[in-house]
């Protein structure tokens, strides 16, 4: 079997939507009949920092054919997408060491076929530093590209080993799919703050972030809102990640156990896991809406219970949580929140 050179990383998401709609602004036109729509858009639009949190990119592939579009997916999606991030001088960026690396290896290809009916799309996401370097501040230019017959280095011309799930593919050689551009800014290093971890930044204001001497009720209200609009450094201000994270008996052990540059890392992946839902997901559920109902507190600690609905097909669940905050120089966190279930409207 011939050695195959492949630039290739690691899928971070994978979302399969049915009529999702697709982002049409600038958004490239492909396919034999011009109407598969290409399209990139960012998943989770913040402030990003050099050297500091993943930059995912959402792609979609709509298909606004009369007929089923196919195409193949590899399990490792860099076979199947590529990234050209350019800077406002024109010049390329380098890729991703780890992908380097990979890249000289010689492995087979596992993908399945993908079949977009007509009048629906298909989404899955990315994390750009999985494909580029982007250690470095400044202003970038991005955009996308998808090999429906899988990434081929140039001048290679080789069968593909194909997957053994994998489902025949028709006689057929689509073209390759070119997305609208993106324009990305990559922000220097943030100023770590007292705990270590970096000071937020207000993506609307490019602010820094301060903690403002709210009462409890207002700090819940301002965490629910924030999580309404996604905004995540909104939404941790308030949030004791080291309370948040010693809630749990066996993080907590770890914790004590730790020095201060092992509790550093286990902050920030608390906060990573928590923002992805892996963990504590209740608290960073989004709730369609919500209504204050009781506020107690004394001088050091007190209790703010919220009526929350949340949208689940056409049914509207209701919960109702509990946050508990204290107090410290004057500022209110949240530091644990409990959940009762109250059934369906």
């Amino acid at each position: 079997m011939r050695r195959i050179y492949f630039f290739a990383g690691l899928s971070f998401l994978f979302i399969l939507c049915a009529g999702f709609p697709a982002y049409r602004a600038g958004a490239a036109e492909a396919g034999r009949d011009g109407t598969v729509d290409f399209s990139i858009r960012f998943y989770d639009k913040r402030i990003y920092f050099a050297e500091r949190d993943p930059v995912y990119v959402q792609i979609t592939i709509a298909n606004n054919s009369p007929e089923a579009y196919r195409f193949k997916l590899a399990e490792e999606r860099v076979f199947s997408v590529d990234f050209d991030i350019r800077t406002m001088s024109n010049r390329s960026l380098e890729p991703a060491e780890a992908l380097v690396r990979k890249r000289t290896q010689s492995q087979r290809i596992f993908f399945r076929e993908i079949a977009v009916e007509s009048g629906e799309s298909f989404s899955f996401v990315e994390d750009l530093r999985d494909y580029v370097n982007l250690r470095q501040p400044g202003s970038f230019i991005v955009r996308a590209r998808i090999y429906p017959e899988l990434y081929r280095s140039s001048g290679e011309n080789f069968s593909v080993p194909v997957s053994p799930y994998a489902v025949s593919v028709p006689n057929q050689s689509p073209a390759v799919l070119e997305s609208n551009r993106l324009s990305l800014n990559i922000k220097p290093p943030a100023i770590p703050g007292p705990d270590g971890i970096p000071l937020a930044m207000d993506v609307e204001t490019n602010a820094i972030l301060v903690r403002e001497k709210l009462p409890p009720d207002q700090v819940v209200e301002y965490l629910l809102t924030a999580r309404q609009k996604s905004q995540w450094e909104k939404f941790f201000l308030y949030l004791d990640l080291e309370a948040m994270l010693s809630r749990d008996a066996v993080r907590r052990r770890q914790w004590l156990a730790e020095g201060e540059e092992g509790r550093r890392r286990m902050l920030e992946r608390y906060r990573t896991e928590l923002q992805s839902t892996i963990i504590d997901g209740d608290i960073s559920t989004i709730p369609a809406e919500f209504t204050m109902e009781r506020t107690a507190y004394n001088n050091s600690e007190g209790t703010v219970t919220v009526l929350e609905k949340f949208k689940t097909g056409n049914y509207t669940e209701r919960k109702r949580y509990t946050y508990y905050l204290q107090r410290k120089d004057d500022i209110w966190t949240i530091v644990d929140y409990s959940v009762v279930n109250l059934g369906t409207e």
